[in-house]
């Protein structure tokens, strides 16, 4: 059971130090299969292994495609209906969360390398009157996560028990009501003095691409991202509840046993505008991040600074975060060779999604699972096994002692 208070959305972590202690359990999982100690057949696909070592930790279902210059590997564990029984679709639908966030970005990016605004223009200039903030706040703090903008709703307007994701899945918000009811709080820190994920300042950029595009968000996704480069899977469903063709239902354990899961797939995140409302897929999501990293989206100097990273705090340094963007440094957790990569995590209710990148987009991996807030500790740490293990390469031969000495840094 959930704690009684809820504070979530749309983020890829909801706790600090989660990321690394999470990719730290999925290191030490890979070093375990690969080693021989684990449960996975010697014959089966590390990232398939994967996979059915999460589901086998308790998370209902799982899809995972990863692609590389030899081709598309797909994987799926579990289920993705706990009525039929039927199997995850690997081609299905599902919502991404924060992964929302890097579209924002790259839209807002992508005006910025048009002359349409300054990275470094408060957003004031653009948006007189929405934030109640005398402090100036710019574009780039607000991709950055530096701005001091509260990460969500106020509590008053938000779910506070584990029941309302249940009884309140229909509730609207238009995107300046969900920023007025996110600003009645007072900023963190002064402006470009800290660091704290916001929802809320997705949401403000979101607002930005339609003020200064004359376009709904959906609109100019689909003209700039989507329709270029095919995905057909990709859209921003506003107030639409439903998730067309679902890779995997979203489930949470809402209620106290002997009841048993939530199905909330059919949910209104209005909430979350530009922050976490994007509905896309697998082999859509790992387009989009080969496109960014290749080039194809923004220029090499708009993407250079995209990449430009601070740290997130809590987690020593190995995440950092760019402008809708994160980079986890495998070295880290892996060991020596192991590369940086890019992308970005999400979580909503029912749905956790992982999309990470070589820093070429050259290999990349996304994976999702249900559920999200209520999983327990291990199998939120395991749903990252699957991404790990794309990207390292555990089989060396002191992987015993490098999983003795993961393990006790988890302590």
């Amino acid at each position: 059971m959930p704690p009684a208070r809820l504070r979530y959305g749309g983020g890829g972590t909801r706790t600090p130090g989660g990321i690394m202690r999470r990719l730290l359990v999925s290191a030490a999982c890979a070093v375990l299969l690969v080693a021989g100690t684990g449960t996975a057949d010697a014959a089966t696909d590390p990232r398939q292994a994967a996979l059915d070592v999460a589901v086998q930790a308790g998370n209902v279902g799982m899809i995972a495609v990863a692609t590389d210059a030899g081709g598309r590997w797909r994987g799926r564990a579990g289920v993705a209906d706990v009525v039929t029984g039927a199997k995850p679709d690997t081609g299905g639908r599902f919502r991404i969360g924060s992964v929302s966030k890097t579209f924002t970005a790259t839209l807002v990016l992508k005006l910025a390398a048009n002359g349409r605004l300054r990275l470094d223009d408060p957003i004031a200039r653009y948006l007189p009157g929405l934030l109640p903030y005398p402090e100036p706040i710019t574009v780039r703090q607000l991709l950055q996560h530096t701005a001091g903008v509260p990460r969500d709703l106020a509590p008053q307007y938000t779910w506070t028990t584990a029941e309302e994701l249940d009884t309140e899945r229909f509730v609207h918000f238009g995107e300046v009501e969900a920023i007025h009811d996110s600003t009645v709080q007072p900023l963190l820190f002064p402006p470009g003095t800290g660091w704290s994920y916001s929802n809320t300042g997705y949401n403000v950029l979101a607002l930005l691409v339609e003020k200064l595009t004359g376009r709904p968000f959906e609109r100019v996704l689909a003209d700039w991202i989507t329709g270029p480069l095919h995905l057909a899977d990709t859209f921003l469903p506003r107030d639409f509840p439903w998730v067309p063709r679902p890779a995997i239902r979203g489930y949470e354990q809402l209620y106290p046993a002997p009841r048993g899961l939530t199905d909330v797939t059919v949910y209104n995140l209005s909430r979350y505008f530009g922050a976490g409302n994007i509905i896309s897929s697998a082999a859509d999501l790992n387009r989009f991040f080969r496109a960014l990293f290749g080039g194809e989206l923004l220029p090499a100097d708009v993407l250079a600074q995209m990449k430009t990273t601070v740290p997130w705090p809590g987690e020593g340094g190995l995440v950092g975060y760019g402008l809708g963007l994160m980079r986890i440094s495998l070295a880290g957790i892996c060991g020596p060779g192991a590369p940086d990569v890019w992308g970005h995590g999400g979580d909503v209710p029912g749905y956790n999604t992982w999309s990470m990148s070589d820093a070429a987009g050259t290999r990349g991996i996304t994976v999702a699972s249900s559920p999200d807030l209520t999983a327990s500790p291990a199998a939120a740490a395991r749903r990252t096994l699957a991404m790990v293990t794309e990207f390292c390469t555990p089989a060396l031969p002191d992987a015993q002692e490098r999983a003795a000495r993961i393990q006790a840094a988890l302590r």
